[in-house]
């Protein structure tokens, strides 16, 4: 290994620290270290190419893509190791542009990393033609970037919203969350992470989303006619759409549409600087929270969410990443954070959504800090309409047991 030269890219000191130490006590000694895109590339510049370039991909002001092609177009890395916490489907289709970008991909480390991980990813450098197999996505997606945005606008009756349980402690249902899936008819069920860009450049984040809320809401007016009880539905709301003179009444108009209560909704927005509302853009969105809309601030403490926002705008409700939560059960510091989040959402009289519980100890551990609402793989998945009233009835027929009880 003593001949190996690694470049790791990582904004995180104390992450950057330990993975430097691991390849030491690999026996890799060529070291680049840099904790933004740029100085990776001045880095690069100075000591020329590298054997393995370790790359983070959630970055501040930018993402880890960025350096992924610049290394492709520059020819600047013999490989790449993906370091990061995002969700598999994230990690699958980065994975998958590495290699389409010409990369040799050894794999992928799930943060925080091991000693052990990495020797098994270093050791494979020396094995031609190995890697970490990730599996490539089931479809060829030259078909969708081939498309314009009338024609991906024509594909919208295809959008589907899947269904996340939200959760108390006692495991009594709180509500769902609507996150969208694509259902192709010749590719197959497609994941945000592979067309989300597509829309996105399109100018299609609205309609989409509207197209979300619509779903979702039928699906709460759906329950209620069945149980006599609305089911509360989350939907992911783009900051700009805010910004919009008509969103806060075409709010209303799917509320009246669907005949169900502004109370049973919830709009999960995750600010950024650039949404500076006006005075009659923050009334009408004031105007829905009089009437009994709820406003989550999602993913606090990530982007552009931080105490000032919560305090400019009339949020209900805080919702805590996985990034924070995902093995805090053995890492005292995600704890800290989360309990101080926690305390922060009391004292503003706000209630705590925690996304993200994937085990067992991450939930016990949420149980001793104040049990707040959960969601996350432990609980459930996200899942289409007619899986998610099955799992409900199931719940309701085999009675609520508190989750994490032996």
């Amino acid at each position: 290994m003593h001949e190996l030269k690694v470049l790791i890219l990582e904004d995180h000191s104390f992450q950057l620290m330990a993975l430097h130490q691991m390849l030491n006590a690999n026996g890799v000694f060529d070291v680049l270290t840099a904790e933004s895109v740029d100085v990776a590339r001045q880095s690069l510049a100075r000591r020329g190419r590298v054997d393995i370039a370790i790359c983070d991909l959630h970055l501040d002001g930018c993402d880890g893509l960025e350096l992924i092609r610049y290394l492709a177009e520059s020819g600047l890395a013999s490989s790449l190791i993906i370091l990061s916490s995002a969700e598999r489907a994230v990690i699958d289709s980065v994975g998958a542009l590495a290699r389409q970008l010409g990369l040799r991909l050894l794999g992928c480390v799930q943060k925080p990393a091991s000693s052990a991980a990495l020797h098994r990813l270093l050791t494979l450098y020396k094995e031609p033609g190995s890697q970490v197999v990730i599996p490539p996505p089931s479809v060829d997606m030259t078909e969708l970037l081939t498309l314009s945005a009338s024609s991906l606008a024509l594909c919208k009756s295809q959008w589907v919203a899947h269904y996340q349980p939200k959760v108390c402690f006692d495991g009594r249902i709180r509500g769902v969350e609507a996150l969208v899936r694509w259902y192709h008819p010749s590719m197959g069920l497609l994941s945000p992470a592979q067309f989300f860009p597509l829309i996105e450049r399109a100018g299609l984040l609205g309609s989409l989303s509207w197209h979300v809320l619509d779903q979702a809401l039928g699906l709460s007016a759906s329950v209620r006619l069945a149980s006599g009880q609305a089911l509360p539905v989350a939907v992911n709301i783009p900051p700009h759409l805010l910004l919009q003179e008509d969103f806060a009444p075409r709010v209303i108009q799917a509320l009246e549409k669907h005949g169900v209560p502004a109370t049973v909704l919830t709009l999960e927005i995750i600010e950024t600087q650039d949404c500076q509302l006006d005075d009659r853009q923050l009334e009408a969105l004031l105007h829905l929270r009089i009437l009994g809309c709820q406003l989550s601030i999602d993913d606090f403490g990530t982007g552009g969410s931080n105490l000032q926002r919560l305090l400019d705008l009339p949020f209900s409700e805080l919702k805590l990443p996985s990034e924070f939560v995902r093995g805090m059960g053995q890492d005292g510091r995600k704890a800290a954070v989360v309990a101080g989040a926690m305390m922060t959402a009391r004292r503003l009289d706000l209630r705590v959504v925690v996304e993200g519980v994937e085990t067992r100890d991450d939930l016990l551990a949420l149980g001793d800090l104040g049990r707040p609402v959960m969601q996350g793989y432990y609980i459930a998945r996200p899942m289409p309409e007619s899986e998610l009233r099955r799992w409900i009835v199931a719940r309701e027929q085999g009675g609520f047991e508190q989750l994490g009880a032996a």
